[in-house]
């Protein structure tokens, strides 16, 4: 199976902080997140809430896009 990049939006609450980031392993990534087990901005914040991603094939456009969304 080919390989997925994942660029993902989390968030706290409605209108809370917000979290962009890149993963090749999405459920596991969000599993992360949520549960706190990676020590950072999303554990200190608790954005927890998978809110938008999209698939990307190759790691190049996905981490443009994570720039693009987060300028």
């Amino acid at each position: 199976m080919a390989r997925s990049f994942w660029v993902y939006i989390l968030a706290s609450r409605p209108g809370g902080t917000l979290y962009v980031g890149v993963t090749s392993d999405l459920i596991r990534r969000v599993y992360e997140h949520r549960e706190g087990t990676v020590a950072g901005f999303t554990r200190r914040y608790a954005v927890k809430s998978l809110v938008y991603f999209e698939r990307y094939d190759t790691a190049p456009p996905a981490l443009q896009r994570e720039k693009n969304i987060k300028h």
